[in-house]
């Protein structure tokens, strides 16, 4: 007797449909189902993880979370199953960041994985009745909203390296700087992520430029 793990899919507007937000990225139809979506979707994790180290789990969970409860509340009274949905989302998000910060490499890895991936602007119209395409749609726009409202928070290739006393790591040294010169005297010090201006005074300054 073979199981139908269909019916943990998203049922729309149904209370054991529920259950499908958190379980319907997990169920795929057949083989071919898993892998097609398995792919894209790895590709596009490495590419989220790499470009936006510190929100990519966030951007994750929401785009999961936001497809599956938008599917519930207005997609078609159907089962909906498998990850496309996230997969869309995804690459919704690498694309519309990549245009929201300016970013040509972030957009040409989602064009790419698209172009692999195949007929995903396809995919976001009705057709064959046995896709589901308001999990592409809502997947899309839960990527795109991501991107919109995480424009501007720190991109790992752009972020700054340098640092200067303020906050952080705790540590002691033997001299003091009052702006323009060093004095013996011992203090405690932190250290935090030099913003963009600061960090021009700072090269600046080691650079023996007129500030």
């Amino acid at each position: 007797m073979t199981m139908d793990f269909g019916v943990w899919g998203i049922l729309p507007r149904s209370i054991t449909g529920l259950v499908g937000i958190l379980a319907a990225p997990l169920i795929h139809g057949s083989a071919f189902h898993l892998l097609s979506n398995t792919f894209p979707l790895i590709m596009l994790l490495i590419a989220v993880f790499y470009f936006y180290d510190e929100i990519a789990t966030e951007v994750f969970f929401w785009i999961y979370l936001a497809t599956g409860f938008w599917v519930w509340v207005v997609a078609r009274q159907a089962y909906h199953i498998g990850s496309s949905g996230l997969v869309y989302g995804l690459a919704a998000f690498l694309f519309f960041s990549g245009i929201f910060r300016r970013d040509v490499r972030s957009t040409a890895v989602a064009l790419v994985i698209a172009f692999i991936h195949g007929g995903m602007v396809q995919g976001l119209v009705p057709g064959d009745s046995s896709i589901s395409w308001e999990s592409h749609l809502l997947g899309s726009a839960a990527g795109i909203f991501c991107s919109f409202y995480f424009r501007k928070e720190p991109h790992v290739i752009l972020k700054e390296k340098l640092f200067t006393a303020d906050e952080g790591y705790q540590g002691h040294v033997s001299s003091t700087f009052d702006g323009y010169s060093f004095s013996k005297q011992e203090y405690t010090y932190c250290y935090k992520p030099l913003d963009s201006k600061a960090a021009k005074i700072y090269f600046d300054i080691m650079s023996n430029k007129e500030l």
